[in-house]
């Protein structure tokens, strides 16, 4: 496969110490070496070597840039083409005029994810690692971190390699029974298929177990903070931020729009959203609030509720509280500073199971017991530990639980001794679900949206 040469900034635009311009490509080092003056051609440079010198514009006749210049041949790396990286001085003007003497050389300016669509063109990982890249790239703590980079390592890939392999065991003994049918092989190619497929739906139902936590390491939670107005929500998102993100009054209806932020909280990522205070208002603009509040309510992953400990509970908490029936919350009881007015086994009621936290934001009191809440609620026993394949893509959940359904069905159908030429369609198709996944059996038009997804130069 044929590609020309690529170029593109691969650190992040603004001032820094260094930034470095990426390029790939058959005549990288040759374009590389038509702007680089130093003791040595790059040309002559051994593979994976650093060298200094100066960038030169032959045109004008003046130096551009000192630099710093790795080469890199293929196929020993991240593309498996000729790759050179060029560290010159941090900074949009010194960077961006390194690239366009790039780009005036031959190269031409990437696309965004162009260099981790070309490492999985060459093969040098599969879709999965390749969008395990971008997970890695925008993780938010830890944990995310720490499976981003199990993907990238193939983990996911090696199980769903070994899922197709018996599989593909399955469809050729169903094959020899279609082709032979004078061996009458079918008694034992359906005891084949049992075996087989089930030990692969085991695996695959295995896989899903971890699909929440991981979604929610990937992508954050979605937090809704909600109650009356002046009950602490805005001192309960600054608590969560470490910084004084909302206005604290005891105004009440201070917050007129939802606020956003993300937080670690013990290594679940959350997108907190500070609303208004919901409550019957005349203000248009508080009444404006409020709706954005309500809209956030039914978006959430997370319900964060704030009642007032020096407060009876009023018919508005009762109505938050019939607001977020059947969703992930966490009951907060705010301002235990004040003198005791809130019927706490009432709210224990309406509770109903739900972790309930007392807290008092003006002295930091409870935040360590609503972090641990939270924790205890999605990642009960904590996450486990590095043996664990977690699944947290979108896109390869939807396609193991389509997996797991024909998976079912050929079982099922083996079950009630359907024709096997019948269940091998539903085999089959087990097989090429899985392929989708580490781009086995995908579409091109599917892998240039993936790819698009990435930030221009990786």
């Amino acid at each position: 496969m044929e590609f020309d040469t690529i170029a593109a900034i691969s650190t992040a635009l603004g001032e820094g110490a260094i930034g470095i311009v990426r390029l790939s490509g058959d005549e990288a080092i040759a374009i590389s070496d038509k702007l680089f003056k130093g003791n040595t051609p790059l040309a002559d440079v051994p593979s994976h070597t650093i060298v200094y010198g100066h960038l030169l514009d032959d045109e004008e006749k003046t130096t551009v840039e000192e630099a710093m210049v790795t080469v890199m041949r293929a196929p020993k790396t991240y593309t498996r083409e000729d790759v050179v990286e060029i560290n010159c001085h941090g900074g949009l003007v010194s960077v961006n005029r390194v690239l366009q003497l790039v780009l005036r050389h031959g190269a031409r300016l990437a696309e965004p994810g162009e260099f981790t669509k070309r490492a999985f063109l060459n093969g040098r990982i599969d879709l999965s690692q390749a969008e395990g890249v971008m997970d890695l790239i925008r993780s938010k703590t830890d944990r995310a971190m720490n499976v981003a980079l199990r993907q990238v390592e193939g983990r996911l890939s090696a199980k769903i390699q070994q899922l197709r392999q018996a599989v593909l065991e399955t469809v050729a003994s169903v094959e020899v029974n279609i082709d032979y049918p004078e061996y009458d092989a079918e008694t034992v190619t359906h005891g084949i298929l049992q075996e087989k497929m089930s030990f692969v739906l085991q695996e695959i139902e295995a896989l899903l177990v971890t699909a929440k936590q991981g979604k929610i390491l990937r992508e954050g939670l979605a937090t809704a903070i909600i109650g009356r107005p002046n009950v602490g929500k805005s001192s309960l998102m600054n608590s969560l931020v470490h910084e004084a993100k909302a206005i604290v009054t005891d105004i009440p209806g201070t917050t007129r729009d939802t606020l956003e932020e993300y937080v670690n909280v013990r290594g679940v990522p959350l997108r907190l959203v500070d609303t208004a205070g919901i409550r019957e208002t005349e203000d248009i603009v508080e009444r404006m609030g409020v709706e954005r509040s309500r809209q956030a309510l039914k978006e959430a992953d997370l319900v964060l509720l704030v009642l007032n400990y020096g407060e009876d509970l009023m018919v508005e908490d009762e109505a938050l509280f019939e607001a977020v029936e059947g969703l992930d919350v966490v009951v907060i009881v705010n301002k235990t500073d004040q003198e005791k007015r809130l019927d706490m086994e009432k709210v224990r009621k309406f509770a109903d199971g739900r972790p309930v936290v007392t807290t008092a934001l003006i002295h930091e009191e409870g935040v360590d017991r609503l972090e641990e809440a939270i924790g205890e609620l999605f990642f009960a026993g904590g996450v486990e530990g590095g043996d664990l394949t977690y699944v947290s893509n979108a896109r390869h959940i939807g396609l193991l639980e389509h997996a797991r359904q024909t998976a079912r069905d050929s079982l099922s159908a083996s079950d009630r001794n359907v024709p096997i030429d019948l269940v091998q369609i539903d085999v089959t198709r087990t097989w090429e679900l899985l392929g989708e996944i580490i781009g086995e059996d995908i579409q091109d038009s599917l892998i240039d949206q993936l790819f698009s997804q990435f930030c221009l130069g990786k």
